[in-house]
């Protein structure tokens, strides 16, 4: 097994590509700690998990919680050797229309809190004096690809897909990888309320060279790729798990301009 008594901490991982996540992290022989802000839901994850699982609540966008998770992995297992950040929040709004608010909502999550929990998590791999560590984020195609909704989310995956690198170059000298993997469309409960619709779901496919939406395992096969040895020489990187929607450069139909004829 790939990652045989490894210690992790996954965030968001109530569900979703979180908790896929820690189910591979679990089935590759690794302690996951799961952490996300809801609980009942987080509890049930753990518990399906098994004994090598265990959960905590806490809010990424907290220093103290951030701190607490990353104690808590070397209060229970004696190291921390991989982290996944994947907690995150999105709020679709066309620019005119975006809220301030929302925009502050879902940068604190997804870019402080990113933040956050990579920082206590290296401080302790760096504690730990081992030697080695890794650290996942979660960056998205949007980091690469613009949507006229999806200002305040694409913004802050491509600070995620910065940080990473640079994060990479700090942490380096100690033996601490550092990657990101940006999701395309993958088949969560975010992205049912949009291909619930079955044109909207035509208009999702064509987009996408595999003609598929990918499934929550996909990405946390790569998950597991880049927290392993596998990944020993792989750093600063963003992989993308998209179905070659990247290849194709095509987002959204161009408009016809409002002012021809």
């Amino acid at each position: 097994m790939r990652l045989q008594d490894k210690v992790a901490l996954v965030t968001g991982a109530a569900g979703g590509i979180g908790l896929a996540i820690a189910r591979r992290f679990v089935a590759e022989g690794a302690y996951v700690l799961l952490a996300d802000r809801k609980e009942a839901e987080l509890l049930a994850a753990a518990r399906s998990l098994g004994e090598r699982a265990a959960a905590l609540v806490a809010d990424v966008t907290d220093p103290a919680d951030a701190q607490k998770l990353a104690d808590e992995c070397v209060r229970r297992w004696g190291s921390l050797d991989i982290c996944v950040c994947n907690a995150g929040v999105i709020r679709a709004a066309d620019f005119l229309d975006l809220k301030l608010e929302d925009l502050d909502a879902v940068m604190n999550v997804n870019v402080r809190g990113t933040f956050l929990v990579a920082q206590a998590a290296a401080r302790a791999m760096v504690a730990g004096g081992r030697g080695d560590g890794a650290i996942v984020t979660l960056s998205s195609m949007t980091a690469e690809l613009a949507m006229p909704d999806q200002l305040a989310y694409g913004a802050s995956k491509g600070a995620v897909r910065q940080m990473t690198k640079s994060m990479a170059l700090s942490l380096a000298p100690h033996g601490i990888r550092v990657n990101a993997i940006g999701p395309g469309s993958i088949d969560t409960e975010i992205l049912a309320t949009i291909t619930s619709n079955p044109e909207a779901r035509r208009t999702v496919l064509s987009r996408i060279p595999m003609q598929r939406l990918g499934s929550t395992d996909e990405v946390a096969k790569v998950a597991v790729f880049l927290a392993s040895d596998d990944a020993s020489y792989v750093t600063g990187q963003t992989v993308y798990a998209d179905g070659g929607r990247l290849a194709l450069n095509y987002t959204v139909a161009v408009q016809e301009s409002r002012g021809a004829g």
